[in-house]
C-alpha cells in the first residue's frame, strides 16, 4: 500500500514536470554514504528522470534505469583503503573531535582518491564533450566542496545530498542561522525544551571553535584540490564563490524527533530515514528461514560497511563469540571471511553481505548489535529495535551515547570489551521491555511527517528543476561578508557615535566647568577690592 502511495505521488509530480537528465556525482569510497546517495538517485529513477551516476566503486543499490560511471579503483588501493580503516578502528576514537584531528592524515588519503576520481577521463568526458545536456548536478557530500565547480562547467544548478545532519560547513554554505547557546554541533540528546547546561555551553563554544580549525584545513585542501582540476580554465569562479551557487542540502536527520529543535532555512531539507523502504524485500531463504524458526527471536550483528572482522582483535572477536553462541536467541552475524569465521554454533549464522533495512524489520529480530552509525541506527529506530552499540570511530561515539541517554539500549567499548560485561549488557536490553517500549515509541514519533523522506527528495529536486536553480529560496547571509553578516559595521558606527558623543559631552563638562570656575574667580577679586 505505502509503495502504491509513493507511485502516485510520484505520478501527480512527474504531470507538473518533465523528465530531467540529472548527474549524481557520488565519489566517496565508504559504501553507508553510497547508500544514502545511491537511495536518492534511484527515488529520482522510479520518479521518471534519466539519471546518470559516478561512483568510484560498486553501489550496493542499483536500478535498471540509473546509467552507472563505475570509474576504476586498483586493488592495491582498496587494500591500502582497508589497512587505513583498520588502524583508525584499533585507536581510542571517543571524543570525536579529537578523533577528527587524529585522522587528518588517513582522511587526505582518502580525499585524494576521490579528487583521482574527479581528475579521471570518464568524469572529464562528461563536461568535455558534453553528449548530454544535465538539467541538475548531485553532489554527495562529504567535505569535499571542490566538486561543487563540476555543476558550474556543466551549467547546472547544484544539490548536495549529506550522510550527516547539518553542521557549520554547511550552515555558512547556505546561510542557515545557528546558535552556539542551544544548537550542539556534535549529537546530544536533550530533553523536549531543555537547554544546554553551562558546561555543554562551554563545550559546545570550544568545539565549535575547534571544528571550525579543522573545516579550515580541509577547505585549503579542497582549494588545491579545485585548482588542480579547474584552475586552467578562466571561466571558472573563485573557489571563495563556489558555494554560493548551491541550491539545496539534503540532510540525514530529522529535527523533529532527533534534535535539536533549531531554525533553519528552506535551503535545508532533512531527509533522514531515505535508504528505507516502504515495504522490506523478501530475505534470501536461508535467513528468512532462519529468523522465522527462531524460538527465542533473533540478534542482528553488523559493524557496518566500512569496518571489518579482519579490524577487530581476535581476541576481541573470541571473547564475542563465546558470549554469542551460549544464548537461546540465533544471532545473524556480518562476518566477511566465511572461510575463517569466528567459531562454529548452531546459533549464529554468518553473512558477509547482510540486507540490513529488510532483517531489522523482522517482527522476530529482537535486538540489533551496531557500531552505531547514522545509517543503522536510524534504521534501527524506524523499526522500533533496541541496540548494544560497540561504537569505533567518528560520529559513533557520539550516536551511542546519545542513543544510550535516549534509553533505547546501551553501549561498551569494542577495545576493551570483555565477556562478563558484554554477557550482562545482552541481558538487560534484551530481557528489560523498557528499551523496547522506549525505541517503539520514539518510532511512532520519527515516522509522523507529512512527506516521508523518498516524497521529500523527489518533491524538493523537482522544485529546484521547475524553479532553475530556485534561486529565491536562497538567504542573503550567503552574499553577505562576515562584517555585515554579523553587524560589525553596525556596531562599529554605534561605538564610534558612543565615542564622540562622550567625546562632546566630555568638553562640554570642561567649557561647564572653566565658565563656572572663571566667573568664581571674579566674584573673589570683586571681593577683594
Amino acid at each position: 500500500m505505502a509503495r502504491l502511495l509513493f507511485v502516485l505521488f510520484a505520478a501527480l509530480l512527474i504531470s507538473g514536470s518533465q523528465s530531467a537528465n540529472i548527474l549524481g556525482v557520488f565519489t566517496s569510497l565508504s559504501p553507508s554514504h553510497l547508500i544514502l546517495q545511491m537511495s536518492m538517485a534511484k527515488v529520482l529513477a522510479e520518479g521518471g528522470h534519466n539519471v546518470t551516476v559516478v561512483t568510484a566503486m560498486k553501489p550496493p543499490i542499483m536500478h535498471k534505469d540509473i546509467h552507472l560511471v563505475q570509474v576504476p579503483t586498483s586493488e592495491q588501493t582498496m587494500q591500502e583503503l582497508n589497512s587505513i580503516i583498520g588502524s583508525m578502528a584499533g585507536r581510542d576514537n571517543s571524543n570525536m573531535l579529537v578523533s577528527l584531528f587524529k585522522s587528518l592524515g588517513q582522511m587526505t588519503f582518502m580525499f585524494d582518491l576521490m579528487r583521482d576520481t574527479m581528475a579521471h577521463r570518464l568524469v572529464r568526458n562528461l563536461y568535455e564533450q558534453q553528449s548530454t545536456k544535465f538539467d541538475l548536478v548531485i553532489i554527495g557530500s562529504f567535505m569535499n566542496n571542490y566538486q561543487i565547480g563540476l555543476a558550474h562547467k556543466l551549467k547546472a544548478p547544484v544539490v548536495l545530498i549529506s550522510p550527516m545532519p547539518a553542521n557549520p560547513m554547511f550552515d555558512l554554505m547556505i546561510g542557515n542561522p545557528t546558535s552556539l547557546s542551544y544548537v550542539p554541533i556534535t549529537p546530544t540528546n536533550l530533553e523536549p525544551g531543555q537547554g544546554l547546561s553551562l558546561m555543554q555551553r562551554i563545550k559546545n563554544f570550544v568545539g565549535n571553535y575547534a571544528f571550525k580549525i579543522f573545516i579550515y584545513i580541509i577547505e585549503n585542501n579542497n582549494k588545491r584540490y579545485y585548482s588542480e582540476l579547474y584552475g586552467d580554465d578562466p571561466s571558472m569562479p573563485d573557489y571563495a564563490e563556489l558555494t554560493k551557487n548551491v541550491s539545496m542540502i539534503f540532510c540525514n536527520s530529522h529535527g523533529l524527533s532527533e534534535g535539536p529543535i533549531r531554525a533553519a532555512v528552506p535551503a535545508l531539507v532533512e531527509v533522514s530515514g531515505l535508504q528505507i523502504k516502504d515495504t522490506p524485500d523478501a530475505l534470501p531463504q536461508e535467513m528468512a528461514e532462519f529468523i522465522s524458526k527462531a524460538k527465542h527471536g533473533a540478534i542482528l550483528l553488523s559493524l557496518g560497511s566500512n569496518v571489518k572482522g579482519e579490524h577487530i582483535k581476535p581476541d576481541t572477536v573470541t571473547k564475542m563469540f563465546n558470549v554469542l553462541s551460549k544464548l537461546k536467541q540465533r544471532v545473524i552475524w556480518k562476518w566477511e571471511d566465511l572461510s575463517n569465521v569466528p567459531g562454529k554454533s548452531p546459533n549464529i549464522l554468518y553473512s558477509k553481505w547482510l540486507p540490513q533495512d529488510d532483517i531489522l524489520a523482522q517482527p522476530n529480530l529482537k535486538l540489533f548489535i551496531t557500531h552505531a552509525g547514522k545509517g543503522g541506527i536510524t534504521e534501527a529506530t524506524y523499526h522500533g529495535k533496541p541496540m548494544l552499540a560497540l561504537p569505533v570511530f567518528g560520529d559513533q561515539p557520539n550516536n551511542a551515547e546519545k542513543m544510550v541517554k535516549s534509553g533505547f539500549g546501551l553501549s561498551l567499548s569494542l577495545l576493551t570489551l570483555e565477556e562478563q560485561p558484554f554477557q550482562q549488557s545482552l541481558d538487560e536490553v534484551l530481557n528489560n521491555p523498557m528499551y523496547a517500549d522506549k525505541v517503539k515509541a520514539f518510532s511512532a514519533l520519527y515516522r509522523d511527517r507529512p512527506l516521508t523522506a523518498r516524497q521529500s527528495v523527489l518533491y524538493w529536486t523537482e522544485y529546484v528543476l521547475r524553479h532553475h536553480g530556485a534561486q529565491h529560496m536562497q538567504s542573503p547571509l550567503v552574499h553577505m561578508g562576515i562584517i555585515a553578516a554579523n553587524n560589525l559595521d553596525v556596531y562599529a558606527l554605534l561605538l564610534a557615535l558612543l565615542i564622540a558623543l562622550l567625546f562632546l559631552a566630555k568638553c562640554f563638562i570642561k567649557f561647564v566647568y572653566k565658565k563656572c570656575t572663571g566667573k568664581a574667580k571674579q566674584v573673589k577679586k570683586a571681593k577683594k577690592h
